[in-house]
């Protein structure tokens, strides 16, 4: 576990609290699996910042937080920044193949649909919060 020098601290569901259902539908979104596919490709903290999203600010924040509460990423404030970075111990422990098939299978839809390494077109699947 991360330890910040902020007062700030999120909240985040312990791995045993962590629901299949509340996975699910993190991911099910384009722009929320748009981030996990970047995060298990660069397998580090990223900062918000280092995602290039085609949503607003606010709409980011919002995707970040249903990540967040959902188990599948976990925030620290370092300094200014907030870093993320995929639970992926947790979601495998729990749910044993799930992450690395949604994956393969998003990587796969990219390829038919001519993106390679994009992922999605950004519409966020109706989950509030305006696209820019």
């Amino acid at each position: 576990m991360t330890t910040t020098t902020s007062s700030r601290v999120l909240e985040h569901p312990a791995r045993d609290r962590i629901r299949l259902e509340d996975v699910l539908h993190a991911l099910a979104d384009a722009v929320r699996l748009r981030i996990v596919r970047d995060m298990a490709r660069e397998d580090t903290e990223l900062s918000c910042s280092y995602f290039d999203l085609p949503v607003t600010k606010s709409t980011t924040t919002h995707h970040f937080r249903v990540l967040r509460e959902s188990g599948v990423v976990r925030q620290v404030y370092r300094g200014t920044a907030k870093l993320n970075v995929l639970r992926r111990e947790d979601l495998d422990a729990l749910f044993p193949g799930l992450l690395d098939t949604v994956l393969a299978a998003a990587e796969a839809q990219a390829g038919r649909d001519g993106n390679g390494g994009g992922s999605g077109d950004g519409n966020g699947g109706g989950d509030g919060g305006a696209t820019a």
